[in-house]
């Protein structure tokens, strides 16, 4: 994908590291930038990034060599220039050695940075959980009872959206969240200018979903019950309230308690601890 850099990653380690588990903000409703500046979302993790065609909640950018270029200058997250990162890095007395390492002709410049960041995330694959195991009916795979009944609930009442194996259709739905009090975030509308995309937002994958809360883009839950709750009874009626959680006479997804525990039980296997504790990810 990158062409003649497969090093990049080696250097990348030290220029993106995570700020929680999983590559989250995990703990926090607003992910903090800058001076702890609080934003208006919560990050989404970036595994399997790979795998998508567009980034960011609303789709700010569909070219992953580009996407770093939305944190970097956000004044509440990194609040910098490109040029004055490219200046720190030719300064510093490490970098120049490692871009010469992982380049043909080893300079220092935009090019070869956003492609070493980009190179950095595509290598961050989860695909190692338990549920991948029983997929793949290997050992450490085996399901419990409730895991195989959240399965099935699962694919019945869940996988259009967050479809199996990335678990997200890469998508933009308007899910049925009123907007957070103060912040009316207008999700994919603020990049297309449509109403037709009113509070639609990415559909997040659901990898390592049990350990990445608070959940949705505005990080309004702090549980997963809280989020089977909320499509229950909680789903609200809007122009652009995407048709599956308008079915049945109803609107959200008709859930009993017996269905909520056994979907959480079930997303708990998306946990993939070898992903999480690769150490080629650790923060230095």
């Amino acid at each position: 994908m990158m062409g003649n850099c497969p090093q990049t990653d080696l250097f990348l380690v030290g220029f993106v590291t995570s700020s929680d588990c999983a590559f989250t903000h995990h703990g926090h409703q607003f992910s903090h930038g800058i001076d702890d500046l609080e934003g208006t979302r919560n990050a989404p993790a970036v595994q399997n990034i790979a795998f998508q065609k567009e980034y960011a909640w609303d789709g700010a950018t569909s070219h992953l060599d580009l996407f770093p270029i939305i944190p970097i200058t956000n004044e509440v997250e990194i609040g910098e220039t490109v040029s004055n990162v490219i200046a720190k890095l030719k300064s510093d007395g490490e970098y120049p050695r490692l871009f010469a390492e992982a380049f043909e002709n080893g300079e220092v410049n935009n090019e070869y940075f956003f492609k070493a960041l980009s190179q950095f995330m595509v290598m961050m694959i989860s695909s190692n959980s338990k549920y991948d195991k029983y997929v793949r009916e290997e050992e450490g795979g085996t399901f419990s009872e409730t895991e195989k009944l959240g399965l099935g609930i699962f694919k019945q009442k869940c996988a259009t959206c967050h479809k199996m194996d990335l678990f997200t259709d890469d998508a933009f739905r308007n899910n049925g969240l009123p907007p957070y009090p103060g912040i009316n975030d207008i999700g994919r509308a603020e990049v297309t200018g449509s109403a037709a995309d009113n509070y639609k937002f990415k559909v997040p994958s659901l990898r390592n979903v049990a350990i990445t809360a608070p959940y949705m883009h505005d990080g309004r839950f702090g549980s997963l019950e809280s989020v089977l709750n909320f499509y229950d009874n909680g789903v609200q009626e809007s122009e652009t309230l995407d048709p599956i959680l308008k079915q049945n006479n109803r609107l959200g997804i008709d859930l009993n308690s017996e269905e909520k525990a056994a979907l959480i039980a079930f997303l708990n296997t998306l946990t993939d601890d070898e992903y999480l504790n690769d150490k080629r990810f650790a923060e230095y």
